[in-house]
């Protein structure tokens, strides 16, 4: 018995393991998302970064999963499907690219930075997962911060900005995304849940990027094309591949903590790639909600209702099952 559960530990801490690491990779692919928006942008129309990507990856996505051979999702999968694609495919794409024509990557890092702790939100509203009762109030510590941010230095008036706006709903979408996406994951792999979000996109995608494409060809230079490519392959796409099955492995809340390195990432490339300025206020503001996503993680969620209602089970029949077994001869 005890070497059952030794080896039960021992896969557990192995799938954390994995997961964290296939996390790490996730992180690493999207933390130049949005300097490469940026360069995407500066030449190509908003809509056909946003959306052109998104086709552009589904015709890989097609490719994967006839080489694959995958099995077609459930019709309940396919509804839970059209959240993760309502969150990445198109809407943290489209709200980025709206934001980023007029504003910094720098400066959408530090909103970014909120992004684990909207994660970890929806990961207890579609995970079923439990907070501890910090949870909440560090959570609106970190969302307080990136508002203060941007109301004093990022919009004029005291009030918040377009791009502002088009950055926080990038956000929520984005964490809504991730949550129902790593969820799913733990059901269809990593791979084949991104890979099925963007398929079940392609009839909204791809008329919206014709349609941008036909107001204005496409036209820009080798930076731009290069950093459209970028978006395409691997934020879109490969990228997906290892953060979603890092989800799945070791855990929403638990490898969500990674992404508190995404926007530091995300600063660096931004001042090395870009020339941008990385102010002391950013970097202070971006200080201030790191801390408050990292109290919202330790103080975050434990595995769903139904999981600890299952082990709280198994204790009572293996209490059966003993004196039934001990009165065999």
């Amino acid at each position: 018995m005890r070497s059952k559960s030794s080896a039960i530990a021992d896969r557990t801490i192995t799938a954390r393991a994995a997961g964290l690491s296939l996390g790490t990779l996730g992180v690493l692919a999207f933390s130049l998302s949005l300097p490469a928006t940026r360069v995407a942008v500066h030449d190509l129309d908003p809509w056909f970064v946003a959306f052109g990507r998104a086709v552009g990856a589904a015709l890989l996505a097609a490719a994967y999963l006839r080489l694959t051979r995958a099995p077609r999702p459930t019709a309940v999968q396919w509804r839970r499907l059209s959240v993760v694609a309502l969150g990445v495919v198109a809407g943290f794409p489209l709200f980025t690219s709206l934001a980023l024509t007029t504003q910094t990557s720098a400066h959408g890092a530090v909103v970014v930075t909120v992004l684990p702790a909207v994660t970890a939100v929806f990961a207890v509203l579609r995970a079923g997962e439990r907070p501890r009762p910090l949870f909440w109030p560090a959570a609106l510590a970190g969302l307080s911060a990136v508002l203060t941010f941007l109301i004093t230095t990022g919009a004029a008036g005291g009030s918040l900005a377009p791009s502002d706006l088009f950055l926080l709903a990038a956000v929520v979408l984005c964490g809504l995304g991730y949550a129902e996406g790593g969820a799913l994951a733990r059901e269809l792999g990593g791979a084949r849940t991104i890979c099925w979000a963007l398929l079940l996109s392609l009839p909204v995608t791809a008329p919206i990027t014709l349609l941008s494409a036909a107001a204005g060809p496409p036209r820009g230079t080798a930076s731009a094309w290069s950093a459209f490519a970028y978006l395409t392959v691997v934020s879109m796409f490969l990228g997906f591949f290892a953060w979603y099955a890092g989800l799945a492995r070791g855990g929403i809340a638990r490898v969500g903590q990674i992404q508190l390195a995404q926007p530091v990432l995300t600063l660096l490339w931004s001042a090395l790639l870009l020339g941008e300025t990385v102010t002391r206020a950013t970097l202070a503001a971006a200080a201030v909600v790191l801390a408050g996503v990292v109290l919202t993680q330790r103080t975050g969620s434990g595995p769903p209702a139904s999981t600890r209602r299952t082990a709280s089970r198994q204790p009572d029949s293996s209490r059966r099952t003993v004196p039934h077994r001990q009165a065999r001869p």
